[in-house]
């Protein structure tokens, strides 16, 4: 008896312009049939939440999820049937970044699972909510953790500025920064999400970048220069922290947001000499790279910090696998605040 399957499919590529939920990539009704045989190593699963990220734009501007297929990400499932012995029944499973398959059931083959899951029942012990773990718990949160710590290097009484700061990174790189000890200072896209970094998050001061200057706003808020620019966004908010930055400042890329609907005629960064003259250290990262030395450290440290309340993190839910494309949507528009999330299903 198969039932009912929907799974996000993306219908085209799409380098030069908005995103238009359901025509470029949309829900498509399919059918699995939860009970048939198991090959040796085979699995299913019950899709129960996904991570929406700003990386999945630039996948689909740069053909990397290919037209026709199943959309990927980070997602938490929990086990049905198996015939794996790596993967039994009722384990939380944890799909890893652009390989978690974006539909309501998941028949999963043993060679599949070995690259693209991970068994994660950390959250039957620790009672943190299973949308945590694409976030905070998942890749933000590792990328925040690894970018901060790896390339940013903090000393005590440093200042970072971070962009996007009440996204699913910058609201953590702003928190664990302070708890290092920081002057930490915040860019993000409306007053309700400033409001939010300085009155709930205790950053330092934040700013609108839509409405204020933010050469005035850098200079009044970073006083003593920018030591860390934590980059989310490129563009013109890399040029303006170039300008701001101390000589030896550490600039970790994280992300290139601004650029993502337009691969060709990204803003033009006009002030690059200044990477040698004041011999500034740029680095992009991947979290990956940091993954096998910091993820069970990360997990730790971090489930620590949300228990005690020490790091707070917000997230956008949304309901329903229909909504994954205008989530998205929304992520790249900056309609979002904090982390989004999509919630399937229930456990």
């Amino acid at each position: 008896m198969v039932t009912n399957n929907k799974q996000i499919i993306v219908f085209k590529q799409v380098p030069d312009r908005a995103l238009i939920p359901g025509e470029d990539l949309g829900a498509v009704q399919s059918t699995i049939d939860l009970h048939a045989p198991l090959a040796d190593g085979e699995f299913i699963l019950k899709n129960l939440v996904f991570s929406i990220d700003p990386y999945m734009r630039l996948m689909i501007a740069t053909g990397q999820y290919k037209p026709g297929n199943v959309m990927g990400g980070n997602t938490m499932s929990v086990v049905l049937r198996s015939n794996n012995p790596d993967f039994k029944k009722d384990d939380l499973v944890y799909g890893l970044i652009r390989m978690g398959r974006f539909e309501e059931y998941s028949l999963v083959t043993a060679d599949y699972a070995k690259t693209a899951y991970k068994v994660r029942n950390q959250p039957k012990i620790t009672g943190l909510p299973l949308s945590n773990y694409v976030g905070v718990l998942g890749m933000a949160g590792i990328t925040a953790y690894a970018g901060l710590l790896k390339v940013g290097k903090p000393k005590a009484g440093e200042t970072l500025f971070v962009s996007a700061a009440s996204g699913a990174v910058g609201q953590l790189v702003g928190q664990m920064a302070k708890n290092l000890g920081l002057h930490v200072v915040g860019s993000a896209g409306s007053d309700t999400k400033v409001k939010y970094l300085t009155e709930e998050l205790g950053f330092d001061g934040a700013f609108n970048y839509k409405t204020d200057d933010i050469d005035a706003k850098l200079t009044e808020l970073c006083p003593r220069g920018i030591d860390i620019y934590f980059d989310n966004v490129g563009g013109l908010m890399l040029e303006k922290a170039i300008d701001h930055a101390n000589f030896y400042a550490r600039i970790p890329i994280c992300g290139a947001i601004t650029q993502y609907e337009d691969l060709k005629t990204g803003y033009p960064v006009s002030n690059l000499h200044k990477v040698m003259s004041k011999a500034l250290i740029v680095q992009g990262f991947h979290f990956s790279q940091y993954t096998d030395e910091l993820e069970d450290e990360f997990l730790n440290t971090v489930a620590k910090w949300l228990k005690e309340g020490s790091i707070k993190y917000a997230e956008t839910i949304v309901q329903g696998i229909e909504n994954v494309p205008q989530a998205l949507a929304d992520v790249v528009d900056g309609k979002n605040f904090g982390k989004q999330i999509v919630k399937v299903a229930d456990l």
